[in-house]
């Protein structure tokens, strides 16, 4: 059952603790972003693009950063040979 737990997180480059940390973040961060669209909804000239800013930032932190390990040196190289 241990490895239910450590799995994931590993898959990342992250320890359980600090995968716990990262969604609980994420957590607050879409907290917010639902009581500025909830305001928005009923108020429009408030928080017009709060929201959608927010959720923006946490679709780079999820999933376009979402891996911390560290890529080698020589895939960095080749990445941005093949870009250009």
């Amino acid at each position: 059952m241990r490895i239910s737990f450590t799995e994931h997180p590993a898959s990342i480059g992250e320890t359980y603790f600090g995968h716990l940390f990262s969604a609980l973040t994420f957590c607050g961060k879409l907290s917010v972003a639902l009581f500025c669209c909830f305001c928005h909804a009923i108020l429009p000239f408030t928080f017009e693009k709060t929201g959608s800013r927010i959720l923006t930032g946490l679709m780079d932190d999820m999933v376009h950063n979402r891996d911390k390990r560290v890529a080698p040196a020589n895939q960095d190289t080749a990445e941005t040979s093949e870009a250009i």
